[in-house]
């Protein structure tokens, strides 16, 4: 069964737009007149300077020229007396001439900074993207960096959904960025030469171990036993799974128990051999079903070597339905902080407390903001709840914004710099922590 799994593991929270490479005023004089009317305001961060080249994570230099339709500031905002926040904010423009896309590491299975995500595509800019399987969690499958939530790349699908939980949708239609804030589930199916058919449980995770359970089926939350339908920040387990891997993935796949049973398969999805129990190095180019209990009986009744196996996941709406318009990159976030220019009630769900917290967002002329806040900086910069992130985002032009991970995850890349100040812990020093994947701005459309 397809998986409903909840913001867990890494779930330690954790205006105008500007551009670069503007029409009419020479690109340094336009940001700098624009940078001199805000910073009474805001402290924005002038763009006519090039940084100089950095390792550190903790200095901020101006940002460099970006791509047309592509805006960067600084500034500074109020949620009250000794609570200033800093937010760091991207703006791509439809018409800009950048891509959209999901960025991770050289697999699934591991975690890189945001800046190494960044470098590993030749993003001009990036922020991090999904919630994910973290070593320090308390439900840790083994795998730092497996994404928990929908994370699609270039239309495929490498995460399952949290099924019914908001994701940052974006694509391209005639030439324009059409990026949009929608809930979203995922549909496994799996079909045999021999026309036997099953679902497909998940990809690229443990089979049998179900971060933040509340699938369709079998899905029982461990510390009570029962049943679980809807998403929950534990752990669920299901005896009887088959779990997908494909090349994306990027390492062995687990070493399984007795009676589990994996078919391998070519690039083009035909078995070359099974293994029993599962586990073990992945074909080049190719992957592997990998069955539990009923699965791995399943596995063994239908994947016949030198027949094909057909594998399908899809992104639909929760009620199963294809979702609209183009869908290239898919994010998936914990809550949704604003539908339609207003506050969500989810938003609440976040808790009260004010934590750093990253927010992709869309405008109503459909200009795509990522926006990072700031947190644990006591006098500088103190976080947001989830209803203050909402109304700091609706205050930017947004009228709908879901929360992705944040706490120590939260960064925002330019040019090669990391622009914010993450932080693990209040107090700490600024950290570059790894994460699962990024949003990365990349030029050219």
């Amino acid at each position: 069964m397809v998986r409903a799994r909840p913001a867990a593991g890494s779930g330690r929270e954790g205006n105008r737009r500007t551009t670069s490479g503007g029409r009419g005023l020479p690109r340094a004089l336009a940001a700098a007149a624009l940078c001199l009317a805000l910073t009474a305001l805001t402290g924005c961060t002038s763009l006519a300077s090039p940084p100089r080249p950095t390792a550190s994570a903790s200095s901020a230099p101006p940002a460099p020229a970006l791509p047309a339709g592509v805006g960067f500031q600084q500034l500074t905002r109020s949620l009250g007396p000794g609570s200033p926040v800093r937010l760091t904010v991207l703006s791509i423009a439809p018409d800009a001439r950048a891509r959209v896309t999901g960025a991770h590491g050289a697999g699934m299975a591991k975690a890189k900074t945001v800046r190494a995500l960044a470098d590993s595509v030749g993003a001009v800019a990036a922020v991090n993207g999904t919630y994910f399987d973290i070593a320090t969690g308390r439900n840790h499958s083994g795998y730092e960096g497996d994404p928990i939530g929908l994370y699609a790349e270039h239309g495929r699908v490498l995460s399952e959904a949290l099924n019914g939980r908001p994701a940052l949708l974006v694509g391209r239609e005639g030439g324009r960025i059409v990026a949009r804030v929608a809930e979203a589930a995922t549909t496994g199916r799996l079909r045999a030469a021999d026309g036997a058919r099953r679902e497909l449980d998940g990809v690229n995770r443990v089979a049998g171990l179900i971060l933040g359970c509340g699938g369709v089926g079998g899905d029982r939350l461990l510390s009570t036993g029962r049943y679980q339908q809807e998403p929950s920040n534990g752990l669920c387990t299901d005896p009887d799974e088959v779990v997908s891997y494909n090349a994306q993935w990027g390492a062995d796949s687990p070493s399984g128990p007795l009676g589990s049973t994996e078919a391998l398969l070519s690039p083009d999805g035909t078995v070359i051999g099974t293994r029993s129990p599962a586990g073990g190095p992945l074909p080049a180019g190719g992957g592997s079903l990998y069955g539990i209990g009923h699965g791995a009986t399943w596995l063994r009744a239908h994947a016949r070597t030198g027949t094909r196996m057909a594998v399908s996941l899809r992104m639909t709406d929760p009620a199963g339905a294809p979702l609209p318009g183009p869908v290239e990159t898919a994010v998936g976030g914990s809550v949704r902080l604003l539908r339609g220019g207003i506050t969500d009630p989810d938003a609440a769900r976040l808790g009260g407390e004010r934590q750093p917290r990253t927010i992709a967002a869309v405008k109503a002329d459909g200009t795509l903001l990522l926006v990072v806040i700031d947190g644990r900086a006591k006098g500088v910069s103190v976080g947001a709840t989830g209803p203050e992130a909402a109304s700091l985002v609706r205050s930017l032009g947004a009228v709908d914004a879901v929360n992705l991970d944040g706490g120590g995850s939260a960064t925002a890349v330019v040019r090669g710099q990391v622009r914010n100040k993450p932080r693990e812990t209040e107090g700490e020093p600024v950290t570059e922590r790894p994460v699962a994947d990024a949003i990365a701005v990349l030029p050219g459309g």
